[in-house]
Order: structure tokens, then sequence, then C-alpha cells
């Protein structure tokens, strides 16, 4: 297993994390995975025989669920494995039983500390945005939960470039606790990251967490043109991630076919994002302890520069203003972020520039 540093942090986490999504089962989780201690065990054991430090979980995951079943099985397991869960999502009918607010967050980082069964959470992430709380709220929130132990790294995850911005000039201004990483969506065919996400954590420190890097499995290789595979989600009527343009995800999905060859498309798929600026750890998920085996072995696989080339031109976003100007006239002065995004672009016919 290869283990990376988690953005300008001291903590080096592996470069796969397991995902729980499946764990518990509960309301329409279920139509994921419904695995229950026994088997979340199994899961479990393949992902830390093979060098797994992180499991990725989060208190909305079946209502809760997900993290009792990750503190069972962990339970009697190596305690320093670093758990990271989540919170902001609604997880009542309560008033308060959503957001960022103080009340809010340091009650369910309590709760979700007793679902796991631990007296802190090493990574803590803000699951989605909150244009309620006041910015100096939530990072205060987090600092506290921080300065009790309770916490020992914080982010955020599906936030917007300004709005990451917006809670790094609050920890600042206030002296606090700043952010340490990002989870976000990004795969070969949601490339939407590199126009703001990718470059500001190159330029910020932010160590990038990836969820569904299979695109929910559509870059597995087993769905085709004609049909979803049997028994997936997206045969039950799943819709997340939202794909956009059918025609281009299995023009991306032939191409990684192509240059898979014997190798297992999903390995290429996340060999290709392991290769990505800023990129800590990508959060995969399996229902079987084969799909974990085989998922887990794209740390092993390396892409040619050719095969780069070709998932870059199938998959390349465009380039949209501003970016198309800068490109063509700011690249001399280009930073290191501004890279992240421009130096696999291509403008009027012409190759992205490389420094």
């Amino acid at each position: 297993m290869e283990y990376r540093y988690l953005g300008r942090s001291g903590l080096r986490v592996s470069a796969l994390t397991m995902g729980t999504f499946t764990f518990g089962g509960r309301g329409d989780f279920g139509r994921v995975g419904a695995h229950d201690v026994d088997e979340a065990a199994r899961l479990v054991d393949v992902c830390l025989d093979r060098g797994v430090n992180l499991i990725d979980t989060a208190n909305m995951y079946s209502t809760g669920l997900s993290e009792e079943t990750v503190g069972a099985v962990m339970k009697t397991r190596d305690p320093d494995v670093l758990i990271c869960s989540k919170a902001r999502m609604r997880i009542g009918d309560g008033p308060n039983d959503e957001g960022m607010s103080r009340w809010h967050l340091i009650r369910e980082c309590e709760r979700s500390l007793k679902r796991l069964g631990r007296d802190h959470i090493d990574i803590y992430l803000m699951h989605e945005w909150d244009g309620q709380t006041p910015m100096e709220e939530v990072m205060a929130a987090l600092d506290r939960l921080v300065q009790d132990g309770k916490v020992r790294y914080f982010g955020c995850s599906n936030w917007s470039g300004w709005q990451i911005m917006k809670g790094l000039m609050a920890s600042g201004a206030g002296g606090l606790e700043r952010f340490t990483a990002q989870q976000i969506h990004y795969t070969l065919e949601a490339r939407e990251a590199e126009y703001e996400l990718l470059p500001l954590s190159v330029d910020q420190g932010l160590g990038v967490m990836i969820w569904s890097p299979l695109a929910a499995g559509l870059l597995t290789g087993k769905h085709t043109r004609d049909g979803f595979a049997g028994g997936s989600r997206q045969a039950q009527g799943w819709v997340e991630p939202p794909i956009r343009d059918w025609d281009r995800l299995w023009d991306i999905v032939d191409t990684l076919r192509d240059v898979a060859g014997e190798r297992p498309v999903a390995q290429v798929a996340l060999a290709w994002l392991l290769r990505r600026p800023a990129v800590a750890t990508l959060v995969v998920g399996g229902r079987t302890e084969d799909q974990f085996a085989e998922t887990l072995g794209a740390v092993d696989l390396v892409l040619t520069e050719d095969e780069v080339a070709r998932l870059d031109a199938v998959s390349r976003p465009p380039l949209i203003y501003p970016y198309w100007h800068q490109h063509q006239f700011a690249k001399p002065r280009f930073s290191e972020a501004d890279w992240a995004l421009h130096a696999a672009q291509q403008v009027d016919g012409l190759e992205g520039y490389k420094p």
C-alpha cells in the first residue's frame, strides 16, 4: 500500500480508503447494500490486510447504522486505524437536525463518537454547504472540537471554491484550526473539480479525498451501451452521480477497456485518479471481498504516458471562461495550482503548455 500526506498535515493516509456506504442498509441505503456486522468484518479485514489505514463513514449513512457497524467491527481491531466521519445532513425532523450550527455539530460529533465507540474522530468533514450558519460560528465549533480532543483534523465535502475560501479566511482571521482536507466527487467522467477544487487544493494545501471514484460502478467496465449490469444500483434506479452525456460516458468506458487490455478496467480508472494533483486518497466501496481485493490492486498499476494521454483526450472537460482566456495569455505566469487544470488542456488545436 502507498501512503500519502493529507494535504499539508503530518497525517499519512493510505492511497485507497475503505468506504462503508453499504454498511447497515437502512432505508434507501439498502438499495446499494446492507452489510451486517459479520459481513462488514470480512470486508474490513480484506482492506486492513492490504494496508488500508483509513475507513470512511458518515452520521447519515443508514441513519447512523453504518457508524455503529464500523464501531462494532473495529472494537477488536487495530485502534490506530483512522476513521473519517461527517456531519451536516438532515438526520431528524427537528429544526436543528441539520446544518452546521455549533449546537448541531457538537451534538452530532458526540453521537458519532458513541456509535463508533471511540474518544475521537480522526478526520471530521462537513458533508455539505450551509449558507445560513455564519462561517465564524462553524470554524469556531470545529476548532473547539479539536481543542477538546474529540476531532484530530477536519475538512469539508461538496463545497465550491469560494465557499472553501470563506472557511479558510474565517479560520485565519480568528486564529483557528483550518481545513486539512476536502472530499469531492471526481472521476474520468466528472472532471469539473479541475476548474476550482483541485487548483484550490494545490494552492491552499488541502488533501483531496475522492468519493465514488468509479462513478457508482459506471467506470468498472461491467455496464455497456446496451444496458446496466443485473443487480447493480443503476438497474434498481439509482441516479447518483448524474450523467449529463451518456454517449460521452460510453466513449470513456470504451477507451478504458482498450487501455486496460487484460487488466481490470476499474484499476485503470483509479490509477488515472491517483496521478492527479493534490489527491491523497480514493474512497472505494464494494459488496464483496473479491471486489475490494481487485479494486485495491489499483495502487500497483502504473499507466504509461500514452495511456494517460488517451484517457485525458476522451474525458477532457471544456475550457470555460475565464480559463480559455488565461490559457492563451497567462501561461508564462501560471502557478503550480493553475497547472492542475491547464496541463492537460488544449485550445484552438494547441496542446496544453507545460513549464
